[in-house]
């Protein structure tokens, strides 16, 4: 299903109250040059339990540990999981678990009374977002976050959070790849995130998993669990074992400036400043981005790009459709100066943009 250049189906993960169907959105291909490329091996960052019954007991003192520190999060519309993340009543989760929503009911796994929460907030560019607890109880219990960027394949996980309603469920499984770069439709309630550096797990993840913990056996949060996949060929049914997590640095990175400032100072996502249109050939197939509009002053601008130039490639990256284009450049970052290739009526051009920052 997701040889090089295929598409699939993922949907996210909150639970949407009044309607059953989930939302839809596109996972890219694995292909080296869109999504691929793994992250640079690390040392693996918990041993194996050597029987049996030691990992029994590493599971549940790993679900013992962190547990406390995942709550429930009910919206307007939906319903999700969340993991506070500092003493102070904040709460990570997913931009579209809170939706257009500011005020929320939480309730923790220790299944305490429900407690009113407000948002700081939202980054759907990231799909991530901030509430804060109105009235912090005693006794909150903050999870760790660990580093992302040690995670290894084949490393044991666990997955918390309120699938289906079903709160404080954990189900387990191992990380089945790091580096994967995902794209969620903007329908029926995703944010249309290009995100990068997703963790791939076979963790049994559903809708209402959204915002919840993806866990080590060292009790660390490595990812928050967005996406799931679905089987375009078995009737849009769900792909068991095939889930995708923001990875913790950077839930940390948006979290800490959500947190310091209320929003997203420094996005570290680059950005072509453009606005654009998917166009197809004389068969009907994408073929490029037509710019729309360029933003004054923009790295586009800059360049010499006009309204009209249809972008066909971004560096050795083929540019066909909008989802390409911002799959692209979720590897590249603010500064970097790449080669963009475009056609201006029938004549091909290339020229250096330096990129800009969302």
């Amino acid at each position: 299903m997701y040889a090089s250049h295929s598409r699939g189906r993922i949907y996210r993960l909150s639970l949407p109250l009044t309607a059953g169907a989930c939302a839809l959105v596109l996972v890219s291909g694995c292909s080296a040059t869109e999504s691929g490329t793994a992250a640079p091996k690390a040392t693996t960052t918990a041993s194996a339990p050597a029987t049996a019954g030691d990992l029994q007991s590493a599971y549940q003192t790993v679900i013992k540990n962190v547990l406390p520190s995942v709550v429930q999060i009910e919206a307007p519309n939906s319903l999700g999981s969340g993991i506070v993340y500092d003493a102070k009543g904040h709460i990570v989760t997913n931009a579209h678990v809170v939706g257009d929503a500011k005020t929320f009911r939480v309730t923790a796994a220790t299944g305490e009374k429900v407690l009113k929460a407000s948002l700081v907030f939202s980054y759907p560019e990231q799909d991530l977002a901030v509430i804060k607890l109105d009235s912090v109880p005693s006794g909150l219990k903050p999870a760790t976050f660990g580093d992302s960027q040690k995670v290894e394949v084949g490393q044991i996980v666990l997955a918390m959070g309120s699938p289906l309603g079903l709160s404080s469920s954990v189900t387990q499984g191992i990380v089945s790849a790091v580096g994967r770069t995902v794209s969620e439709n903007s329908s029926g309630g995703g944010t249309g995130a290009t995100i990068a550096n997703m963790v791939q797990t076979s963790a049994a993840i559903n809708p209402g998993n959204s915002g919840g913990a993806l866990v080590d056996l060292n009790s660390k949060v490595i990812g928050i669990p967005t996406l799931g996949a679905v089987d375009p060929q078995m009737q849009d049914s769900a792909a068991p074992g095939i889930g995708f997590a923001i990875p913790s640095s950077m839930v940390r990175t948006v979290a800490d400036q959500i947190i310091k400032s209320g929003k997203v100072t420094d996005s570290g996502r680059a950005a072509l400043d453009i606005t654009g249109r998917t166009v197809v050939d004389e068969n009907y197939q994408p073929a490029g981005v037509a710019l729309v509009s360029v933003a004054k002053g923009g790295a586009a601008d800059k360049a010499g790009l006009k309204v009209g130039d249809i972008i066909t490639r971004l560096d050795d990256v083929p540019i066909t459709t909008i989802t390409s284009l911002a799959e692209a450049l979720a590897s590249d970052k603010p500064g970097d100066k790449v080669p963009v290739t475009y056609l201006r009526g029938t004549t091909e051009k290339t020229v250096k943009v330096t990129l800009g920052e969302i």
